[in-house]
Formats: C-alpha cells, sequence, structure tokens
C-alpha cells in the first residue's frame, strides 16, 4: 500500500498525470481505510494510538483532497500528502496500539471521535494549503511562474477559508462534546492538561482568524500564519501527546 501511495505520488509530480492515477489513488485510499478500520475496530472495541490516529488524518487529508480534485488543479498538493499517507501506513506498522479505549462500546464516544478526527482532517487540509500558498506566494514575489498542477492563489484562499468554516464547526463540536462525554461517561469533571488546553487554543485560534477574517477581511500572509499555528497546536493536543508517551516514554 505505501509502495501504492508512493507511485502515486511520483506520477502526480509529472504535468501529465494520466488515467492510471484516477484509477490507483481511489484504489490505494479504499485499502489505506480497510486497514484503519482493522487497526482501530478489528477487535471490536477502539484502540487508538500514536500510528494509527496519524494515519486517520492523513488519510482523511488525502481522501479530501481526491474529492476536491475535480474541477481544481490540486496534483501538486495531492502528490505530498500522497507521500505523507505512505509514511502513515507504514508508522502503523510500527507504532501499534495495544490497549482499548475505555467505555469504547459506548455509541457516544464513538461519534465523539469522528467528529474529531474529521476536524483533524480538514483543518490538515486547510494547515497543507496555507504551506502551499506561502511556496506560491514566495514562488511569485521572485517574479516565477506557477509550476503545473499548482491552482491559483485566490482559488486556493477561497478553498482554505471554507475548509476552515467546516473544520471549525467540527472542531467546536468535538471539544464541547469532549466536555460533555467526559463527565457523562467517564464520571469525573474535566481537567485541564496539557491536552486540552491545546485544544482550546486551537479552537480560539481559529476562531479569531474567522472573525478576522470576517471583520477586518484578513488574508494573505496574516491569515496563513493563524492557520499553520492553529493546526500546530490541534497536533500538540493529541497527537504530540501520544507521540511523547508512545513513543519517547514508551507507555
Amino acid at each position: 500500500m505505501s509502495a501504492l501511495y508512493g507511485w502515486v505520488a511520483w506520477r502526480l509530480q509529472r504535468p501529465l498525470p494520466g488515467l492510471s492515477v484516477r484509477i490507483m489513488l481511489p484504489l490505494a485510499l479504499l485499502a489505506h481505510g480497510a486497514l484503519i478500520y482493522l487497526s482501530i475496530l478489528g477487535q471490536g472495541d477502539i484502540r487508538l494510538g500514536f500510528g494509527n490516529s496519524l494515519s486517520t488524518i492523513l488519510w482523511l487529508t488525502a481522501l479530501t483532497y481526491w474529492l476536491s480534485s475535480y474541477g481544481v488543479p490540486l496534483a501538486r498538493i495531492q502528490s505530498w500528502v500522497s507521500a505523507l499517507a505512505a509514511v502513515s501506513v507504514l508508522g502503523m506498522a510500527f507504532f501499534t496500539e495495544k490497549h482499548a479505549i475505555p467505555n469504547s462500546q459506548a455509541l457516544a464516544l464513538r461519534m465523539h471521535l469522528v467528529v474529531a478526527f474529521l476536524a483533524y482532517g480538514l483543518l490538515a487540509v486547510a494547515a497543507l494549503h496555507a504551506v502551499l500558498m506561502t511556496m506560491l506566494e514566495k514562488q511569485l514575489h521572485r517574479g516565477a511562474l506557477l509550476q503545473g498542477g499548482a491552482p491559483p492563489l485566490l482559488t486556493l484562499e477561497a478553498l482554505l477559508f471554507k475548509t476552515i468554516g467546516v473544520g471549525f464547526a467540527l472542531l467546536t463540536l468535538a471539544v464541547f462534546s469532549g466536555v460533555f462525554f467526559t463527565e457523562e461517561i467517564f464520571g469525573t469533571a474535566l481537567v485541564l492538561s496539557h491536552k486540552t488546553v491545546f485544544a482550546l487554543l486551537s479552537w480560539l485560534v481559529f476562531g479569531g482568524l474567522l472573525l478576522g477574517r470576517h471583520f477586518r477581511g484578513w488574508r494573505g500572509r496574516t491569515a496563513l500564519v493563524w492557520t499553520i499555528t492553529g493546526f500546530t497546536l490541534l497536533l500538540l493536543a493529541y497527537l504530540g501527546t501520544q507521540f511523547v508517551l508512545e513513543v519517547l516514554l514508551g507507555r
């Protein structure tokens, strides 16, 4: 599967990727999705760790770009995402989660996790948009022409704020449902751990960006910095914690 993603990433770097990529990319996404399902839900409960969480986020990112690519030239950024997805598939083999989440049979908890992953995936798309837009801006300032496979900046900016809007709505639902489920399912009040603090900071950053866009017309470098900052905080909220616990501390 990693080899298939790698081949797709290589083909997407070419000016005319061809029909084979249109066939192979959905096959890679289908196989990747099945692997994630087996890793997380294959034993009846929910087993989430650094490896399959990262892989799920990148799978959702790749899926979003594939669905968005019809009518919009996104080959360049799809190539990046396919390469990252290939690495994440390998990561699942090295970072396996052996422990189930408590109360993982609860439907409310499962719905919360689905919403949280969708928020992560969409905001990852926004962060990649921001990185690509930063590169394209620098390219234009040097007087260079945009490379093939790169959409116009205005198109990317419109996609960026649409994605952030939906992602922020899902993140809002995930954050506040997490507060509710902590008390209802686990019977404990919300603890302001570093995970909670980073998630709330990320929510505030993305909310502030959308307010700035609406009332002040924020765009360009300001929007890009806020987007990347917000997603970095979101990464630290969960994946950063899991990386330290599982990879560095071996828990």
